[in-house]
């Protein structure tokens, strides 16, 4: 089993940047791919990118591609979401996912989830 923990979430104003941490414990021996999700109000779990087990390759979803980047720093078992150039419409509740089983953009695939932070961009 493997217990993921976001954090790094807040009120931040259109144009501006936050980082997001994925914190992992437990079985982090298997190192594994690592998902962004989010999820703003009345709409669907969104994908927003994926890492590999290395760092490399990375992916992102159409919206935030250019703006958000993903790293990960395995020797501190934590993964990464730095979002630039902030829009009101990336207001959402963010969540890291692991290990996915199959389509990495869908999060229905992803065995483990965080419980998810809150990021606000105020126009």
């Amino acid at each position: 089993q493997v217990q993921l923990v976001e954090s790094g979430g807040g009120l931040v104003q259109a144009g501006g940047s936050l980082r997001l941490s994925c914190a992992a414990s437990g079985r982090t021996d298997s190192v594994i791919i690592m998902g962004w999700f989010r999820q703003g109000p009345g709409k669907e779990r969104e994908f927003v990118g994926v890492i590999g087990t290395s760092g490399i390759p990375t992916y992102y979803g159409d919206s935030v591609k250019g703006r958000f980047t993903i790293s990960r720093d395995n020797a501190k078992n934590t993964v990464y979401l730095q979002m630039n150039n902030l829009k009101p419409e990336d207001t959402a509740v963010y969540y890291c996912a692991g290990d996915p089983n199959g389509s990495w953009r869908s999060p229905q695939d992803y065995e483990y989830w965080g419980q998810g932070t809150q990021v606000t961009v105020s126009s």
